[in-house]
């Protein structure tokens, strides 16, 4: 039942200043076994192949945005992490260009198969910060960009003659850039990540790792680390949305080991040792962006594609996504109106 402003009483009122928690996913109990021992062959196995075989006809979307200041190489990342041009559309830049800078927040959609699984990825670059003069509220833009694709899909979702399929639009990652400085976050860092890291999955990196001896690496990436705990930002995975000890164990080795990923990023290819390896050539040599001796790169790779990308889907949707709704249904005191629309930016990037 919903309160009007008459029914709310004075002690309560201060108390909705404090922002309520966010809600834990519900984990379901445990099924009460029945006879193992089954009589013949029903074929309950078979649904994995169906989901698969499903998935391999559909396809599925990922959309994945990097935040940074300018020139940490945020697009050559994206880049790198896929193994394309992903971060730029124009088919008339080349690996030999420089990649132009990105002055705006930036949708670009791609089709990849690999294997038969097709994926329709969207980057969502965004233009670096930090370097303006008044970088006050120079988060703003982005957070709005997150909240209009939670309202998109609202609005999708609550339409009486809605779409069997709704386009999925959210911002399912953010891989955030930190400034190889060696020192500490800037105040800017952390006030940026406290923001986003409320309404998206936050992935700290802390770039160009290549300009840092190991030694400093590893006591940069502790002090990072006590820095986000200390105020109080949670970056992904989440602590409390581990579902069960097999999970946690796992993420907890990531969060106290691992994160923020220490990375180089290059889409150039260099001859090493008979192979050609993806790199950044020095007077020193070659640094391989996908040896683990060099960079963590690899690290990061396997962590956002290959163990915990629909991980990373399920928070947005049952965690950011629903919080969102929730809040904005409050808010109107019911449904959305279906008649508002937002703008189609994203669509005709696509």
């Amino acid at each position: 039942m919903f309160k009007g402003p008459a029914d709310i009483k004075p002690e309560t009122a201060m108390s909705e200043l404090v922002p309520e928690p966010r809600p834990k996913p519900v984990v379901p109990m445990k099924p009460v076994g029945i006879n193992s021992n089954l009589l013949g062959y029903i074929g309950i196995d078979t649904i994995i192949e169906q989901m698969r075989k499903k998935t391999m006809k559909t396809g599925f979307d990922f959309n994945i945005m990097v935040v940074g200041q300018s020139g940490l190489g945020k697009s050559t990342l994206v880049n790198t992490l896929f193994k394309s041009q992903v971060s730029r559309k124009s088919s008339g830049w080349n690996r030999e260009e420089k990649i132009p800078k990105t002055v705006e927040i930036k949708a670009i959609g791609h089709v990849i198969e690999e294997g038969g699984v097709k994926m329709k990825l969207t980057v969502i670059d965004t233009p670096g910060f930090g370097d303006q003069i008044n970088n006050e509220n120079c988060w703003e833009p982005i957070e709005k960009y997150i909240n209009e694709q939670y309202e998109k899909f609202l609005k999708e979702e609550v339409n009486i003659a809605r779409k069997k399929r709704i386009p999925d639009t959210r911002v399912h990652c953010c891989i955030y850039f930190i400034s190889p400085t060696g020192h500490s976050l800037r105040p800017l860092d952390l006030e940026f990540m406290k923001h986003l890291s409320k309404v998206v999955n936050i992935i700290p990196v802390i770039a160009k790792a290549d300009t840092m001896t190991m030694e400093e690496k590893i006591e940069f990436k502790q002090r990072v680390r006590k820095e986000l705990e200390v105020h109080g930002i949670e970056f992904y995975p989440q602590k409390e949305f581990d579902e069960d000890l097999e999970d946690k164990t796992e993420n907890d080795k990531i969060r106290q080991e691992s994160m923020p990923f220490a990375v180089v990023g290059s889409d150039k290819e260099y001859q090493v040792n008979g192979k050609r390896v993806l790199g950044r050539k020095t007077p020193w040599g070659v640094i391989e962006v996908e040896n683990l001796n060099h960079c963590e790169f690899a690290l990061l790779r396997d962590f956002v594609i290959r163990t915990h990308l629909q991980d990373l889907k399920e928070v947005t949707h049952n965690i950011h996504y629903e919080t969102y709704r929730a809040k904005r249904l409050n808010d109107n005191g019911g449904l959305p109106p279906v008649t508002v629309e937002i703008e189609e930016n994203h669509e005709s990037n696509l």
